[in-house]
């Protein structure tokens, strides 16, 4: 967005009113002196080459040039968005089978266990990647939008189980729709879905739902855990193997041809787990044969597009014309304007090498040489302290050294002095993924809500926002332990207390045998309606899977 850099000296241009007086004051001067002069014959001999309306056009052109110089200063500009800092890599949500099948111990330890350590692999892999996370068994679940922050992805992974979705069964369908829910329409950078799962689906709807993700343009990669032989499914809770309704012990088996169906549909590639390193070759050259995709909330720009000298360049023109006019008048205005122009060209030199050095700066980061870059960055604040884009690219900087204080710093910076609202709301989203990081969940929520009200349709924003308030509302409950257990000790000190001073004695009760029965009798007829009424939430709740596996 074309916006000017230092709107302040805006304020020169209240020197054009004193400038029009001083043109009015010339002009009654003119007509005095010609009084004085005395014969009015002689003198309108004496000025017969004298052109009033010329005058005026010459001061005109200097009232014009002026203005132009002032908006040379203020410094019109606008983003570069061709040369941005760029991670190339593509957005990739991994969809995770969880599901009481994957305990199938063909694969030692489990399908389960080894689908996690191969996603957390290629995640290592990726590293200019943005990664998402869903689970599935008999519903699906979005644990985690895309982002940049792979460890938080590795954790989740990590933490993936069977009890984490309660509709228990494998429903892939309903986990490739939350996948196409998940990728923001918006977003044109390629979008790619890592299926990884036994193929042993209860529903028979996922192979038009990658038709559907297949118009999106979006690549389904599949991976196949298991053994076409089967193997029997290890049951928690009982600790022997899964039983269906007649009996028989479960054999879960390996669907490969429902996984290279979907992989097909969506020009993807099905592979069989064996070898980790193999499987996940295959899969970086796929995804390095697609396009790539730019990370926003890592972007830096690289520079400003000037256009001050259009200004200036219209500025000297009309001074120039206003020269070689044949009304020439030389006096302190002009050399004011000449003064003018020439701090002028100071100025912008200034601005020319603070933004040769934020260059600088941004290909030393683009070589990942963070040291480097950081010095340049400050180098440009020193020059120009309301710099916004050095204070931005300076938080990036320092977010990539992990120094999450420094970066959030330089954001709150960049907020304070951008004039631009994309920038302002860059700023606000890249702190909210600082503070994220650190785990003040507090701060990110709020510099989140701050992104969203600068851009509304930020989905990033919303979507990391979401998963924030998630973490905040599961750390919830380990609070209210700690918040028990400081109770349970002062309870406990209390006691000690007591025994040392004990209480009087209390009185014993005035309450009647018979209204302590009418009591009690009142108290097991609420309970017998309670119960009562669960029972019906019970029965009108919907029916269980026919299979739980």
């Amino acid at each position: 967005m074309l916006h000017f850099q230092y709107t302040g000296y805006f304020l020169l241009l209240l020197a054009i009113p004193v400038i029009i007086i001083c043109y009015n004051y010339v002009i009654r001067w003119k007509k005095k002196t010609i009084k004085k002069i005395g014969d009015p014959a002689l003198v309108k001999s004496l000025i017969i080459q004298y052109s009033p309306l010329k005058f005026r056009i010459k001061y005109l052109l200097i009232i014009v040039a002026f203005a132009l110089c002032v908006f040379a200063v203020a410094g019109l500009v606008l983003p570069d968005k061709n040369q941005r800092i760029t991670r190339n890599g593509t957005d990739l949500m991994i969809v995770l089978d969880v599901s009481k099948s994957m305990l199938a111990t063909d694969i030692k330890p489990n399908r389960l266990e080894r689908a996690k350590q191969l996603a957390s692999r290629l995640i290592d892999e990726l590293p200019d990647s943005r990664i998402g996370l869903i689970i599935f068994a008999g519903r699906a679940y979005l644990q985690m939008p895309v982002t940049i922050d792979h460890k938080a992805a590795k954790m989740y992974i990590n933490a993936a189980s069977t009890d984490d979705v309660s509709t228990q069964g494998t429903v892939i369908s309903s986990a490739l729709q939350m996948s196409l829910a998940a990728f923001n329409p918006q977003d044109k950078s390629y979008k790619s879905v890592l299926l990884i799962s036994d193929g042993e689906d209860h529903d028979k709807d996922a192979l038009a739902t990658a038709k559907e993700l297949a118009q999106q343009g979006i690549m389904v990669n599949t991976i196949g855990i298991g053994s076409p032989m089967g193997s029997p499914i290890p049951d928690e809770v009982t600790g022997q193997y899964k039983i269906d309704k007649e009996g028989n012990t479960v054999i879960s088996k390996l669907n490969e041809q429902e996984l290279q169906d979907i992989a097909n549909t969506t020009h993807g590639i099905y592979q069989l787990f064996t070898n980790p390193d193999v499987i996940i070759g295959n899969l970086k050259s796929q995804l390095a044969q697609s396009e790539k995709s730019s990370i926003l909330s890592d972007s830096s720009y690289l520079s400003l597009k000037q256009y001050y000298w259009y200004f200036l360049l219209a500025a000297f023109i009309l001074l120039i014309i206003e020269m070689v006019t044949s009304e020439k008048r030389k006096g302190i205005l002009k050399t004011t304007l000449m003064i003018a122009f020439a701090l002028t060209n100071g100025f912008i030199l200034k601005a020319q090498s603070t933004n040769e050095t934020i260059t600088n700066g941004n290909r030393f980061f683009a070589e990942k040489k963070y040291d480097e870059a950081e010095k340049s960055y400050k180098n440009a604040i020193e020059k120009s302290p309301k710099n916004d884009v050095a204070s931005f690219n300076l938080g990036n900087t320092l977010y990539r050294k992990e120094d999450l204080d420094g970066a959030i710093k330089s954001y709150d910076l960049t907020i304070q002095n951008a004039k631009n609202n994309q920038i302002k709301q860059n700023a606000f989203y890249n702190k909210g993924v600082a503070y994220q990081k650190a785990d003040k969940l507090t701060d990110c929520i709020l510099a989140y809500k701050n992104a969203l009200l600068l851009n509304p349709n930020d989905e990033d924003a919303r979507q990391n926002l979401q998963r924030a308030l998630k973490k905040q509302e599961q750390q919830q409950p380990q609070q209210n332990k700690n918040d028990k257990n400081q109770n349970k000790q002062q309870n406990q000190k209390n006691q000690e207390k007591q025994k040392q001073n004990p209480p009087d004695k209390p009185k014993p009760s005035s309450l009647s045998k018979k209204d302590a029965e009418e009591k009690l009798k009142a108290l097991a007829d609420k309970e017998k309606e309670l119960q009562d009424r669960l029972q019906k939430v019970k029965g009108s709740s919907a029916d269980k899977p026919e299979k739980d596996w």
